[in-house]
């Protein structure tokens, strides 16, 4: 049986942090702002993954109100869900995701964004799909205000 979920995240832009997409550091004046390391397109990927599982939410398994999650790379989020959906018996088939950002360019980053995320969930990169667009400087993240993601994922069980 296949099995699909969605997942969507938004973090706003902050001065002085790094800023981590897919698991990789890009150069950017800027980061987002989060009790991790705010990396919307795991987290995004993650409820998707989650979703599809029929599980709880990266907040039930990752509290913001957990201090000692501060700053947490998301990287271990995937490492998480990995192990949620083998104890359930489900294989990831594919997932595909948007990144919302006027700045900065994201293309040149995709390859090892993939590699990172599927290092994390056991997989081949070619079966995590990855787009970056803008919001045509409309809204928040049009005016950098913040960076969102979205994420469709589907898995067999």
């Amino acid at each position: 049986m296949i099995r699909v979920g969605i997942g969507y995240d938004v973090h706003r832009t902050i001065a002085n942090r790094p800023l981590i997409l897919g698991g990789v550091r890009i150069d950017s004046p800027f980061g987002l702002d989060g009790h991790s390391d705010a990396d919307v397109l795991i987290h995004a990927i993650a409820d998707a993954l989650l979703g599809a599982a029929g599980e709880n939410d990266i907040g039930f398994h990752f509290p913001p109100s957990d201090p000692s999650l501060a700053g947490m790379c998301s990287l271990r989020i995937l490492q998480k869900v990995r192990e949620i959906l083998c104890v359930n018996y489900f294989d990831i088939s594919n997932i595909d995701a948007t990144i919302i950002a006027e700045a900065p360019k994201i293309a040149p980053h995709i390859p090892a964004m993939r590699e990172a995320m599927a290092k994390e969930l056991g997989i081949q990169p070619k079966q995590i799909g990855i787009k970056a667009t803008t919001n045509e400087r409309i809204g928040f993240i049009g005016r950098g205000e913040g960076i969102a993601a979205l994420a469709t994922a589907a898995i067999a069980g």
